[in-house]
């Protein structure tokens, strides 16, 4: 679990070298490499500050006392002076630096100046809007990155483009791509999604943290407070305004069903599962147009962790898009839960540490994963079944964070923060809750520590990879914090946490294009490309590059060439060469807009979801169950409403017992899946409905039922489906043990009603005697855990008519049939 972040694999390209560039007058003796141009030695935000909010620089000097500084108007007048702060030797840097605080100074205002020793800063803002637009800019990012659609300069101004991989020539994918040679016998249709990053591969692992991070930018709306409206329909730079769905949703989507398409369908080996990644079949160079790219494209075998990142933002896609689009919303949760299942029937499916025309991000710890995604489908249903999986994961109760923040390759901190911000039937949420805050308590301590205010520490000093959304990743805890508490304190290391990627560090580098005077513009990217073709434009406004990373094992060519020797904090080249230190990618700009919405929140002061709502929400009407075994059960009920304007946040499902009542779940929508039952038992539940502002509905009416008889230790249920044709069909038959124990060395038997006969299967050993059809298990599915299901199939073949078998039985206990 606690690892450091995964690699992108090398690509080979020809670098180039930079020219060398003067150094400002009265710049800093850092050391950097040799050719950087590191600005002015008083480093400051150079996007902007709060006026109310903190308000600090740090000035690169060798000088042993304290100096003095002047805060100057854009017209020279100086409006506050002091003294610095010397903070000794910082080796991050590899120099001297002080610090100043200038928080005292509250006068909104544009072009300011700090100057100490004679040298002036970069010029900036006081004002509370500094990061309106870069929600709206982080967010667009997303845009231009689509797969297989037309980039409309419309939308994106200076960004058009033709589809990529829409099946057009030169092109070869993504309409119908096959497997890797040697590795399935089928092809998919996989066009849609996100690029990656700067090259055209797609990759489910990497796509899952950044999908989860946007959808999660909205969910903060519903349980914080926010901007009202701020990430509604027709505010980002999306074609779909006017829709009525909110724009972040709409892009969402985009990647979203694009998942959805990686799934390996049923009927073939490890259904279920999520293939890992596509991507060319070799490295492209640079400068490439998406629809220009002439590479054989393939699927990669699917992976445990692709699985579960399947698993776990379907499940999230469920709850988002329920009232916008229920049917989407339905098919989300239907692939999160047949992913889990698969995920379980296969969890060490691990994907290679090596990769050619694209990046492997391999992961042999799924731990993790299956903890994140049993989160997001417990939030979602309520189910005891995931309720369970989250409290017996052993990281469940242990320390998640970590110094160096999380991303892609941990994704542990994405459950624990979902699960203290959103409704949900934990019994120790608060325990969750405080365990938040505690890590938000040690990034307090990390900014207060740093003299840059830098959010991430190592044990050996090193700057991973992608260290720009590790530091903005460890923000989102803290901000997380100060939506859990209001205390100002976790408000005001996020903003003083944020100076870093702006400006305050050893560069002088704001590493958003963009914002500030010293912005990256030159983001390794195949059609950003405008440094090796100027009829190409930079990244986009809002994109954040990766950052210093002095892991000199990790670097491409021209970092080799140009970084060797660099302090940990200077080993970035805003070069597009440099895809070791100036890649951009999705999931950077995943906590980049999260983070940005935060801040811009923060400025417009927030609007309480639940300010000035009192009314309750309507009563929900009595449970009513439905698909009944001996173990378990499916209650739905009618909805609630909420005229509050609060909005209604889900439900309450509570047992009736002797004592009272217990509560067994909190789904967000109206049905809650019961398991864990006990055979030929009576069992009677009501619902409470609540809203976002805490407000609480009467108890509905009271449903009863009762578990069939028989059950035992046996308890299963079937969905059998077919697909006919004339002479022949597909049999396709989902078994899940909805008992209490395991099934180790199950068997499943059926019997054919009209005399046809079984050709070939998967995912069982087949047999055929007389019309008893019989599938047993192989090694890798053997057991079958309570509440899990497995996938199998068959082809077979009929005469005069091709009905269902009615009845299947499990080790000789009669199956419930979905």
């Amino acid at each position: 679990m606690f690892r450091e972040p995964g690699r992108r694999a090398p690509r080979t390209l020809t670098a180039t070298a930079l020219a060398c560039s003067a150094v400002l007058a009265g710049a800093a003796l850092v050391a950097a490499p040799a050719h950087a141009d590191v600005g002015p030695i008083v480093k400051v935000n150079q996007v902007g500050y709060f006026p109310d909010g903190p308000k600090n620089a740090t000035v690169t000097t060798d000088a042993a006392s304290p100096l003095a500084w002047e805060l100057s108007t854009s017209s020279g007048t100086v409006v506050a002076e002091g003294t610095t702060t010397p903070r000794g030797y910082d080796p991050s840097t590899d120099t001297r630096v002080h610090s100043v605080d200038f928080s005292d100074y509250t006068e909104p205002g544009s072009g300011y100046r700090l100057t100490v020793d004679g040298a002036a800063s970069h010029p900036f803002d006081l004002d509370t809007g500094a990061y309106d637009a870069l929600r709206v800019d982080a967010l667009s990012f997303y845009y231009p990155q689509r797969s297989g659609i037309e980039i409309l300069d419309s939308v994106a101004p200076g960004y058009g483009r033709a589809a990529g991989h829409v099946g057009v020539a030169p092109n070869q994918g993504d309409i119908s791509v096959p497997c890797a040679p040697g590795t399935c016998n089928y092809s998919l249709d996989v066009s849609g999604g996100w690029y990656d990053a700067g090259d055209h591969g797609k990759y489910v692992v990497n796509g899952g943290i950044s999908v989860h991070q946007v959808m999660s930018a909205f969910e903060r709306t519903g349980v914080a407070d926010v901007q009202e409206g701020a990430l509604g329909d027709s505010t980002l730079r999306v074609p779909e305004h006017g829709n009525g769905v909110p724009d972040v949703l709409d892009e969402a989507r985009w990647q979203m069903e694009f998942m959805l398409k990686m799934q390996v369908p049923a009927g073939q080996p490890r259904a279920g599962m999520a293939h890992h990644k596509i991507h060319d079949e070799n490295w492209t160079g640079l400068p490439l147009m998406p629809a220009a790219d002439p590479q054989r494209r393939y699927l990669q075998p699917p992976s445990t962790a692709a699985t579960l990142n399947l698993a776990a933002t379907a499940a999230q896609c469920a709850r988002v898009f329920e009232p916008y689009d229920s049917g989407f919303a339905a098919e989300c949760l239907d692939a999160a839960e047949t992913a889990w299942t698969a995920a379980k029937a296969n969890p060490a499916v691990y994907a290679p540490a090596e990769g050619q025309g694209g990046g492997p991000y391999n992961d042999n710890d799924v731990t993790d994963e299956f903890y994140w995604a049993a989160a997001e489908l417990f939030i979602t249903t309520g189910a005891q079944q995931y309720r369970t999986e989250v409290t017996a994961s052993p990281l469940h109760t242990e320390n998640v964070f970590r110094d160096f923040g999380f991303e892609w390759a941990s994704t542990a901190p994405l459950a624990r923060l979902q699960l203290a911000t959103l409704p949900n039937g934990l019994a120790d949420r608060d325990r969750v809750r405080a365990s938040v805050v505690t890590a938000a308590d040690r990034v307090v301590e990390l900014v207060d520590d740093s003299p840059w205010g830098l959010a991430y520490a190592t044990e050996d000093g090193a700057f991973y990879w992608g260290s720009n959304n590790l530091v903005i990743n460890n923000l989102i805890i803290a901000a997380t914090a100060y939506d859990l508490t209001g205390d100002d304190v976790y408000r005001d290391t996020v903003l003083q946490g944020m100076d870093y990627i702006f400006g305050r560090n050893a560069l002088g580098q704001s590493y958003v294009t963009g914002y500030g005077e010293n912005d990256a513009r030159n983001q390794h990217s195949r059609w950003y490309a405008h440094q090796l073709d100027p009829s190409l434009p930079n990244p986009p406004d809002g994109t954040l590059a990766g950052g210093p990373n002095s892991q000199s094992w990790t670097w491409d060519e021209l970092a080799h060439q140009e970084l060797t020797g660099c302090a940990p904090q200077t080993c970035y080249l805003d070069d597009i060469h440099s895809w070791s230190t100036n890649e951009l990618t999705i999931n950077w700009n995943a906590p980049l807009s999260w983070i940005a919405s935060f801040i811009a929140d923060q400025g417009q002061g927030g609007d309480d979801p639940g300010s000035g709502d009192t009314t309750a929400p309507t009563v929900p009407g009595a449970p009513v169950a439905s698909g009944i075994t001996g173990q378990g059960a499916v209650l739905t009920w009618d909805a609630s409403t909420d005229s509050g304007g609060s909005g209604l946040a889900g439900y309450d499902v509570y047992r009736v017992t002797g004592s009272g009542t217990e509560l067994v779940g909190s789904p967000t929508a109206a049905s809650l899946t019961l398991t864990g039952l006990t055979p030929d038992t009576g069992y009677t539940h009501r619902v409470v409905a609540r809203d976002r502002a805490g407000n609480r509905s009467a108890a509905g009416a009271d449903g009863t039922f009762r578990t069939v008889a028989g059950g035992g230790d046996s308890a299963c249920r079937v969905a059998y489906t077919a697909n006919t044709w004339q002479g022949g069909f597909t049999g396709s038959v989902r078994l899940t043990n909805t008992g209490d124990t395991p099934r180790s060395g199950w068997q499943l038997t059926f019997a054919f009603a009209a005399g046809q006969t079984l050709t070939n299967g998967w995912n069982a050993q087949w047999s055929q005697s007389g019309n008893t059809v019989t599938a047993t298990s192989l090694a890798w599915n053997n057991t079958l855990a309570p509440g899990a299901s497995v996938d199998l199939g068959f082809n077979g073949a009929w005469s005069g008519s091709n009905p269902a078998p009615t009845g299947f039985t499990l080790n000789g206990a009669t199956c419930a049939v979905a």
